[in-house]
């Protein structure tokens, strides 16, 4: 089955390149468009994408404002990977925090644009996990802690597991580290994430870096 993309930007040229791009794939298919976020919760319901490339930045209602509304009112809700022109934005962090699984850069070349849309719809690995770190740098201060990880009740493989997501190592990679198996892995990152209350890794990271658990420097 492909993976299906919504795209959600004012500007109909950066809308007809992505879809250019996305769809010479074969594994990958355009489902729809949207102008603005205020579409993207009946458009969702409707074409039930698994990923939506969702400007952060448009007139009615803007990236981080859509993804709160998608995610706390549709039912099993999609990938959401923000687009945005500028790599270390304020937006794109609160884009994040609100829930957003990644970012894509408008300038990306058409081969990193179809890996950032097929890892975010896999879900496996965190999306430049070097700039989510700056990000954190920048603009985690500006928020009080999601708690204490200290409190999470987390294991000392747990704990390095969730350093090692937050330096963006796949389970494969993170199987290959620890000397076990790919499924013992994926089993400690779900533990991560119910314990942490995280929906997916960018959340858990972000989360370990608000809290000082790990230190975005």
């Amino acid at each position: 089955m492909p993976v299906t993309v919504l795209l959600v930007d004012d500007e109909p040229l950066v809308r007809a390149g992505l879809r250019a791009v996305l769809e010479a794939q074969p594994d990958i298919e355009v489902v729809g468009e949207a102008a603005d976020g205020a579409a993207v919760i009946p458009m969702v319901r409707q074409l039930r994408p698994d990923v939506v490339a969702m400007d952060v930045r448009m007139p009615l209602m803007d990236g981080i404002e859509a993804t709160r509304a998608v995610l706390r009112t549709v039912d099993s809700p999609p990938r959401i990977l923000v687009v945005t022109t500028f790599e270390e934005d304020e937006y794109v962090y609160e884009a994040l925090r609100a829930g957003a699984d990644g970012f894509l850069l408008k300038r990306a070349r058409p081969a990193e644009i179809v890996h950032a849309v097929r890892l975010v719809a896999e879900g496996e690995s965190l999306l430049f996990p070097a700039s989510v770190r700056r990000l954190a740098a920048r603009y985690g201060d500006n928020h009080p802690p999601r708690g204490r990880l200290s409190e999470a009740g987390l294991t000392e493989r747990e704990a390095d597991v969730l350093r090692l997501m937050a330096r963006g190592l796949s389970n494969a990679e993170m199987a290959a580290r620890l000397i076990v198996g790919t499924e013992t892995v994926k089993s400690h990152v779900s533990a991560v994430l119910a314990k942490v209350g995280a929906r997916d890794r960018t959340q858990a990271v972000i989360t370990a870096y608000e809290s000082g658990f790990v230190t975005p420097g």
